[in-house]
């Protein structure tokens, strides 16, 4: 029975370090905007957006169709799907170029929601008692693989021609990484049997007699306060994910400006790895509110970076949002239950799909009025740091609400 656990773990870790590909969109940024959207920075990195959006939707579905059917044959589909898109996406032009939001964004973003969060909720039933342990472990290998591909993407893209020329043969090759991992992983994805979920573990949130259904959780104030959190909590970190590189560019870093991605895809995944651990021990919402503190004041100082602490402050800011990703699926299964998590957290997570598309305009629209001054940039960045805390103020509220609830239980 263990073993089953654990090799649902390392398929999940491995199906999640391919689907970190999509956290180094800034790689793809500024070709696609220039060779497909006209050097139009926010209709390129709507593409970006409209993937993480799609993810929400995805998950929602794929969530349902798991408690249907299987997580084996949804992730599988959600694989054929991602691996289509990414085909797709290779073969579209400047003539054509809404479909690369078509192809890459909303089939990309509906295949890694088959596959996001079913793998999460099928390895938490199997570790009830360390929700944010083994969640941060799932979520950090995401992160991580931004890491692994960063200079495999950069090396690719090189070998094809160079930026904007050799994107489209370098989706073709991740079309294939992605058929590949997540046909052969989906054959280690097994449920526990029924009952497992209580088995060693005192936290009654984790007791499938204690968990709300999709429809029960929409009729709670809880629900609206934990997605609308998420919008707001996510705002900084997508920003600067989408535009690191571009930022770096500007900061005087053309020929390495890809460690900025690299930066920021390991530090985000570091953090998913360390704040999921910590919130076993702090708190979901103590956490949250931390990282949302960290976020505000780090978005802030985007533009008083200069020299090589520009890197330091991209790191930062991805350590932040790594563990907002890993900390808000745990706090999904705290709030509703394990039983339904798959379906739940992917409707908590439109408020990470919303905030996506919501920080990929705004920061878009903003490098494109800093084509000359990257500085001019920096009014997305205070946004984003009015939303972190608006998401503090929305966290404390949803803590007074739960307490409320569970004196009237």
């Amino acid at each position: 029975m263990k073993k089953q656990g654990f090799y649902c773990v390392l398929a999940a870790i491995a199906i999640q370090l391919t689907l970190g590909i999509a956290y180094i969109w800034s790689i793809f940024q500024t070709g696609v905007a220039d060779s497909i959207f006209g050097g139009d920075n926010a209709a390129a990195g709507l593409t970006f957006s409209l993937l993480l959006a799609l993810l929400t939707i995805g998950s929602v579905i794929g969530g349902r169709l798991a408690a249907k059917y299987s997580t084996r044959i949804v992730v599988f589909t959600g694989g054929i799907i991602l691996s289509a898109g990414f085909f797709l996406a290779s073969l579209v032009t400047a003539e054509y170029s809404w479909l690369l939001w078509l192809t890459y964004g909303v089939m990309g973003g509906a295949g890694m929601g088959f596959t996001y969060s079913t793998t999460i909720a099928c390895a938490q039933k199997w570790y009830p008692h360390k929700k944010g342990l083994v969640t941060g472990v799932i979520v950090a290998a995401l992160g991580f693989g931004g890491v692994v591909f960063t200079p495999i993407v950069e090396s690719l893209i090189t070998a094809f021609g160079g930026t904007g020329v050799g994107e489209a043969n370098t989706f073709r090759v991740l079309s294939a990484v992605f058929f590949a991992v997540c046909t052969v992983g989906c054959l280690f994805l097994k449920n526990p049997p029924e009952g497992y979920m209580s088995q060693g573990s005192s936290n009654t949130a984790v007791n499938a007699a204690n968990s709300l259904s999709p429809s029960q959780m929409l009729k709670s104030p809880l629900f609206y306060l934990a997605t609308a959190s998420y919008l707001l909590a996510c705002m900084g970190g997508l920003m600067m994910i989408g535009f690191a590189k571009p930022i770096a560019v500007a900061k005087g870093f053309g020929a390495t400006a890809a460690v900025g991605v690299l930066a920021i895809s390991m530090f985000n995944s570091i953090g998913r790895l360390l704040w999921g651990m910590v919130s076993d021990k702090l708190g979901r919402i103590n956490t949250i509110v931390l990282l949302l503190s960290g976020s505000a004041v780090l978005s802030l100082l985007v533009n008083l970076a200069d020299g090589v602490w520009i890197f330091v402050l991209i790191a930062m800011i991805g350590f932040f949002y790594g563990g907002l990703i890993s900390t808000f699926p745990s706090l999904t299964a705290d709030l509703f239950g394990a039983k339904h998590m798959a379906t739940n957290y992917g409707f908590v997570l439109l408020g990470f799909g919303s905030g996506a598309i919501i920080s990929s305009q705004i920061a878009g629209y903003y490098k494109n009025v800093a084509a000359e001054d990257i500085n001019l940039m920096f009014p997305a960045f205070v946004i984003a740091s009015c939303c972190a805390a608006l998401g503090i103020v929305l966290m404390l509220i949803l803590r007074a609400v739960n307490k409320k609830v569970k004196s009237q239980e």
